[in-house]
């Protein structure tokens, strides 16, 4: 005789909070240490200017979003708010942190309108949550986000509205503020490669000759990845962009390596990544460039040159003078590197925290991609478990883009490391992805209110987003997400 008895499904608030908690706490701690940090050798009070009435209306605004969102979303993951939380948090410490050395060079400072950004980015995915009630209504946009993504990559180039920095077009200007198109268009093609690749899948799994060991796909189905393939690479032309098309076309290979399990794609995509670039890179001075300070970083002629080697051997030297575990909070020299607060974030916290310090943030980054990944896996549609893979791969992708420029893996591509890095552009769009994720890891853990009945799912009267295929290729339910059963089999 069989007794089945089961554990009630757990929406996972008590963990968030308490995960909240622990973020804002070490938030704050931070700050702290911070402003004694540089306040070091002068009398100081222990706690900053303005301490209490910010970490009241900071906590206001924390614990009230997380309040709205386990009203509307219940079931949803408890690591994604809160690890949002601490790295936005982190960054704000650090922008502040690289204030007073710009003060003191005449500079205005730059945390207050970040942290009005970051208030901003925190409705945003709020907001995300309270409209999105279903992720898979998003599939009906799936060529809508299409064109969008393609008109926000050709915003910068139109007269009078884009705007060029550092010998990049990517920039709008519009009502006295600057914003960045691509940072928003990631989410528009990550749609649309979901909603493509879920309708293509099986046409794209089908292959065609092997050649050198690698199975090659059908010359019709080859033609999509031929197209992003020379979309990246005329977005790399037109905008001198590196980071961009090297992120969208990544973002791309990824997600079909998902749809098909075949190696033999990423294969192919990074064949013809190293073959664009390398063209690119023979036209285009601008890129030409970087790969000149990537190769030849210490060499004289690089280092003096105009826009040389000089910030990525600065912030080599300031993670040097870290080691392992940082200089302490506020007793650097982060502000010896340009754009300290946006491009080298990484380089001056790797100054002040260390080797032991970075690596734990960027533990978060992958605990925030692990679950986007296992949301993916739990989710029963398949056009939702490709846009939660996409979303996942854009945050690890623009990752490890950033941190390989600084660290000298890769040439260096002008991203922004996300909630971390100085720049509004980025910091909206990804709070924007954690409110997605949010509404599609309440999609994945929700228990069902009714198991249905063996008879019913052989028969076929279930619909088919409410099953799964077992090994043996047999219809099976989806178990009640964040429920145990446990089989006690007496005789």
């Amino acid at each position: 005789m069989s007794v089945v008895t089961q554990k009630p499904a757990r929406s996972g608030r008590i963990p968030e909070l308490i995960l909240l908690i622990l973020a804002y706490l070490i938030c704050l701690i931070s700050w702290i240490l911070m402003h004694q940090g540089v306040h070091d050798s002068a009398p100081v009070q222990p706690l900053p200017p303005g301490f209490v009435p910010i970490a009241i209306l900071s906590a206001a605004l924390v614990f009230g979003c997380h309040l709205l969102i386990r009203r509307w979303a219940p079931w949803a993951d408890p690591i994604f708010f809160p690890a949002a939380v601490l790295l936005t948090g982190m960054g704000l410490v650090m922008i502040h942190r690289i204030d007073f050395a710009l003060i003191e060079s005449g500079d205005s400072p730059q945390v207050l309108t970040q942290a009005v950004l970051a208030a901003v980015g925190m409705a945003l995915a709020v907001l995300t949550v309270a409209l999105l009630h279903d992720h898979r209504n998003l599939r009906r946009i799936t060529y809508i986000s299409l064109i969008a993504g393609v008109i926000l990559l050709l915003l910068p180039m139109v007269p009078g509205l884009g705007r060029a920095y550092y010998g990049s077009q990517l920039w709008i200007y519009l009502f006295g503020f600057s914003y960045q198109p691509a940072e928003l268009a990631k989410i528009f093609f990550a749609i649309f490669f979901a909603g493509y690749l879920v309708a293509q899948r099986d046409n794209l799994s089908l292959a065609g000759k092997k050649v050198l060991g690698i199975q090659l796909p059908r010359l019709r189905h080859f033609a999509p990845i031929l197209v992003a393939w020379a979309s990246c690479m005329g977005i790399l032309m037109l905008e001198r962009d590196f980071g961009t098309a090297l992120l969208f076309f990544g973002l791309f290979v990824a997600m079909l390596y998902v749809a098909t399990e075949r190696v033999s794609w990423l294969v192919i995509g990074g064949v013809l990544t190293t073959a664009g670039i390398f063209v690119i890179v023979q036209l285009h001075p601008h890129i030409q460039a970087r790969f000149d300070i990537w190769l030849h970083a210490l060499d004289d002629a690089v280092y003096s040159a105009k826009y040389g080697s000089y910030q990525l051997v600065q912030g080599w030297f300031g993670m040097a003078s870290g080691g392992m575990l940082g200089t302490g909070l506020g007793n650097g020299y982060p502000a010896n590197a340009p754009a300290a607060n946006s491009d080298f974030i990484v380089a001056s916290l790797g100054e002040e925290i260390g080797l032991v310090g970075l690596l734990a943030l960027l533990s978060v980054y992958l605990l925030l991609a692990a679950r986007a990944l296992k949301t993916g896996i739990d989710l029963r549609d398949g056009f939702g478990k490709l846009l939660a893979a996409g979303l996942g791969f854009v945050i690890a992708l623009q990752c490890f883009v950033v941190v390989g420029g600084v660290t000298r893996v890769i040439p260096l591509t002008g991203l922004a490391m996300p909630f971390l890095a100085m720049g509004g552009s980025a910091l909206l769009t990804n709070w924007i992805i954690i409110g997605i994720l949010i509404r599609m890891s309440d999609s994945a853990r929700r228990p069902y209110q009714h198991a249905a009945p063996l008879s019913e799912i052989e028969t076929g009267d279930l619909p088919p987003d409410l099953l799964v295929t077992s090994g043996a290729q047999k219809p099976v339910a989806v178990a009640e997400a964040e429920t145990t059963t446990v089989r006690e089999v007496t005789k």
